[in-house]
């Protein structure tokens, strides 16, 4: 379990500075263009802060989830691909893992961190 542990740190060390490292900016710059749009139609419709909103509100949870699924779910995908590119390139093998924990970073978690922030501060102006 260990060696597979220490693979997934080595593996995930080598994206930051190899091949393909510019996804690094780009992927979590095209989330926050998303989650910056999402943010500013929040605070205009006088919506709770999304992340929030999705732990404290079960019956919008739903809906909170496709709408936030919407927005981010492109840059998700092209995520996912350029991580399976990526590992083809580097690896000659696909982890499916590590490509999932990749595009969750640069793509799911910078939209969910901006989009109730932006929505505060928003809704503060």
């Amino acid at each position: 379990m260990h060696d597979i542990w220490m693979r997934i740190v080595e593996n995930l060390h080598g994206r930051v500075g190899g091949t393909m490292n510019f996804r690094f900016i780009l992927q979590p710059v095209m989330a926050a263009i998303f989650a910056i749009l999402a943010g500013l139609k929040d605070a205009k419709a006088g919506r709770p802060v999304y992340g929030w909103a999705l732990f404290s509100v079960p019956a919008e949870r739903a809906a909170l989830i496709k709408d936030g699924w919407k927005d981010v779910s492109k840059v998700f995908i092209l995520a996912l691909v350029l991580d399976v590119v990526y590992q083809v390139i580097e690896f000659r093998f696909v982890y499916p893992g590590e490509t999932l924990l990749v595009a969750f970073v640069l793509a799911i978690l910078p939209y969910l961190l901006l989009r109730g922030v932006i929505n505060r501060i928003a809704s503060r102006m």
